[in-house]
């Protein structure tokens, strides 16, 4: 699948990482946490771009973990705005795998996090309409 084809069924790549054996849990594979950790950048600069500034993570609206990650994975996070609203931005996230010898990509996660869009302060703020 080229990176274009890619964008458009599972939104923009915005991450590809590798997880290295200290992010392991004791069964093996990769913990959940460190998943969460790399959607939750991912989406923070989805969500930067469109609000134009800072942003805060509010929620993590839903998460399905599908398939475990392993140690040597090619982790790839692909990202779409999928709501903006008065101070808020939701991204919809899908987090694909290649195993280390095997190039086929599996979906092995999926979510939807919210932002908020915050002033120097740390405070609420509006966020600009996308122009026409």
């Amino acid at each position: 699948m080229t990176e274009a084809a890619a964008k458009t069924k599972r939104g923009e790549p915005v991450i590809r990482t590798a997880p290295m054996p200290s992010d392991m849990n004791g069964n093996g594979d990769i913990f959940g946490g460190w998943v969460l950790s790399q959607m939750d950048i991912a989406g923070g600069i989805m969500a930067a771009r469109r609000a134009m500034g800072r942003v805060a993570t509010v929620a993590v609206d839903s998460m399905t973990f599908k398939q475990p990650i392993k140690v040597g994975d090619v982790v790839s996070i692909y990202a779409t705005v999928t709501r903006v609203g008065r101070t808020s931005i939701s991204v919809h996230m899908e987090t694909i795998v290649a195993r280390r010898l095997d190039p086929e990509e599996i979906k092995v996660t999926e979510g939807t996090f919210i932002y908020v869009a915050i002033d120097d302060q740390g405070r609420p703020r509006p966020i600009a309409p996308v122009a026409p």
